[in-house]
């Protein structure tokens, strides 16, 4: 996290990740991502949901043809 980082509420973090506000909040709650508390407000630095989503992207898998040989 950088001082520069932008802070997003739970309803941007949702939107974001594609998902409903349920779900930060429940990353949130178990404690599975970092976040700020503002006062009584939850904000979730940026860096730290583009950190989640690259830890958590799957790459494909390449399949090697294999060349038959004439028998």
């Amino acid at each position: 996290m950088t001082p520069a980082d932008r802070l997003l509420s739970i309803a941007q973090a949702a939107d974001l990740l594609g998902t409903t506000e349920r779900f930060p909040r429940r990353l949130i709650a178990e404690r599975r991502i970092a976040f700020v508390k503002v006062g009584r407000h939850v904000r979730i630095p940026a860096s730290v949901l583009a950190e989640y989503i690259a830890t958590r992207t799957v790459q494909p898998v390449t399949l090697r043809r294999t060349l038959r040989r004439a028998a």
